[in-house]
């Protein structure tokens, strides 16, 4: 982590994409949703988390751990695991099955006390890129590659739309490894749908009792996109997508991630972008998002950097005040806002 530049990490299950020999037992972290035996799927969760327990602690400033919680096969006992994982200070998330096959959908009142026990006990839910509909593709590589991340972030819509962030306030997901070309357009469409004039009376009044604000306006605070070495485009887009929202990450180990050449990347993608902006992307949105320790990984930071002058930063560039409102450029071309 020094070497590259990194001064704290999120840690996920299924971390060893190239030799797949430091799973979960049973399967139970990116395929838990496929596992039809629950004592499989919540015995080899609960191996994990006892593992991850211990492993954070080590360096409990610079590592924190997303939990496995299979909820979709028991709500009463996934309800227990994330209340024992709240006593743990280094736990900073649980990810759930990103499919729910045969179960009921994470849109339905079938899982909400496990989002009510995720916002009280603030343990940020996660879906992760990995499973997807693997009966369609055989053994094309190509179908998988361009409908994984839909079915990674399917979910996301499925607690917006249904109102778990205005019913549990302080609910917070974070979906990630799918990178975040597609968030701007589905935004722009979300927002003109039930905040555009021309829409209201069709779509927006449907939505009266559900949700309080545009759908834009839920990134950053109740919804955070972890968007593994985003391309240069990606960057570019940081203001559509959510520049309070975005989570910058190496990737590691995957052989598609940035390590062992992190700095090197930072360099060439950030040089044209703001300090504040690349602070937030780089460290205050996860900051904020796991709530994690920003007086000790600051004193990390500043021992391994890198720095603003590694990136050849200029400090008079300054973000400005309307840049997200600027991107988003359908807000006023459509006239978006809530009219009920």
């Amino acid at each position: 982590m020094d070497a590259d530049g990194v001064s704290g990490e999120i840690i996920f299950a299924d971390g060893d994409a190239v030799t797949g020999q430091e799973s979960p037992p049973f399967g139970a972290g990116l395929h838990a949703g496929q596992i039809t035996d629950p004592r499989l799927a919540f015995g080899g969760a609960r191996a994990h988390n006892r593992w991850l327990e211990e492993f954070c602690a080590t360096d409990p400033v610079r590592r924190a751990g997303v939990a496995l919680v299979p909820i979709t096969h028991d709500v009463d006992l996934a309800v227990t695991e994330i209340e024992t994982l709240a006593d743990k200070p280094r736990i900073k998330g649980v990810m759930a099955p990103t499919m729910w096959h045969g179960f009921p959908s994470y849109g339905s009142e079938h899982y909400d006390r496990v989002w009510a026990a995720c916002a009280e006990t603030g343990l940020v839910v996660h879906t992760h890129s990995g499973e997807a509909d693997f009966d369609s593709y055989g053994e094309n590589v190509a179908m998988y590659i361009s409908e994984v991340p839909f079915w990674t972030h399917r979910i996301l819509w499925q607690l917006l739309f249904s109102g778990k962030f205005d019913r549990f306030p302080g609910l917070k997901y974070a979906v990630v490894e799918c990178g975040s070309f597609w968030v701007g357009d589905l935004l722009w469409k979300s927002d003109v749908n039930f905040g555009g004039s021309s829409k209201i009376k069709k779509m927006g009044t449907r939505m009266k009792g559900l949700v309080s604000k545009l759908p834009s306006e839920y990134f950053g605070t109740s919804v955070f996109i972890g968007a593994s070495t985003m391309s240069l485009e990606e960057i570019r887009r940081r203001h559509v997508n959510g520049i309070d929202a975005l989570m910058w990450g190496t990737d590691y180990p995957h052989p598609e991630g940035s390590w062992p050449k992190t700095v090197e990347r930072l360099e060439n993608d950030f040089r044209d972008v703001s300090i504040e902006d690349t602070r937030r992307l780089l460290g205050l949105n996860a900051v904020e998002c796991y709530g994690l320790d920003l007086e000790g990984l600051t004193e990390v930071a500043e021992r391994v950097g890198p720095t603003p002058g590694d990136f050849n930063q200029d400090p008079a560039l300054r973000t400005p005040k309307d840049a997200t409102r600027a991107a988003r450029w359908w807000l006023d071309e459509y006239g978006c806002e809530l009219k009920y």
